[in-house]
């Protein structure tokens, strides 16, 4: 016995066997890590810096808690109502996980070569110019938070949940990345000096290749899904 799981570790086995033993846990750490990516709460806290300049900090403060909230209640409406939307709009999940993944696929492109930053600062400075009523609504929660990435990503996974266990999952994952948002605006000030913006852009093209190597494994089991049904 101990040999084969020596072999089996070494030839790459063994994970699988993990995999078929907590596939629960294997679950949920995918979904977190997943989102974790697309939402990247240490790289938004430039965009909140940019979004908030000039304001108080007690201001700061307030829309710093009130943005994850915002982006949160968007995400988990639509965790609870997206089998429901699928259907209702007759789209099966493999023709959602082959349209998100590609979706997912152009974020990282943004994320690798450094698009999505500056969209993310142009969005924070317009909304600052334009004297915004809330940037915790705009820019902050929409789209930053609760953008297209996360949005599809929350719609895969929670495709991908059922309901149950799996989707009170989800909802949790999305609680906890939205409360790392929140940590990461009320220290942006101190993530901004410690990154410094070659740390920044370092960190967001590594995002950024961890995204699309997930974007694209959800393009390939979508394909697989569909080449099942018609076998």
């Amino acid at each position: 016995m101990f040999l084969a799981k020596a072999a089996a570790s070494r030839y790459g086995f063994l994970p699988e066997l993990r995999q078929r033993r907590f596939p629960m846990l294997d679950f949920a750490l995918s979904a977190f890590v997943t989102l974790l990516l697309v939402v990247d709460p240490v790289g938004l806290a430039p965009a909140f810096l940019a979004a908030t300049s000039g304001m108080p900090d007690k201001v700061k403060r307030t829309i710093a808690l009130r943005a994850p909230l915002i982006a949160a209640s968007i995400l988990v409406v639509i965790a609870l109502v997206g089998n429901w939307l699928l259907r209702q709009l007759g789209i099966g999940i493999p023709a959602f996980q082959i349209a998100g993944g590609l979706l997912l696929f152009g974020v990282s492109y943004q994320m690798i070569f450094g698009d999505r930053p500056h969209r993310e600062a142009r969005e924070a400075d317009k909304a600052t110019s334009e004297h915004a009523s809330d940037v915790a609504v705009f820019p902050l929660a929409i789209p930053m938070m609760a953008g297209p990435g996360a949005i599809a990503t929350t719609l895969l996974l929670s495709g991908d949940a059922g309901y149950g266990a799996r989707l009170a999952i989800i909802i949790a994952i999305v609680l906890a990345v939205c409360l790392l948002c929140m940590l990461c605006f009320l220290s942006a000030n101190l993530i901004a000096r410690t990154l410094g913006r070659t740390g920044n852009a370092v960190l967001s093209r590594v995002l950024g290749m961890l995204l699309a190597a997930y974007s694209v494994q959800f393009v390939i089991n979508g394909i697989a899904a569909v080449r099942a049904s018609l076998a």
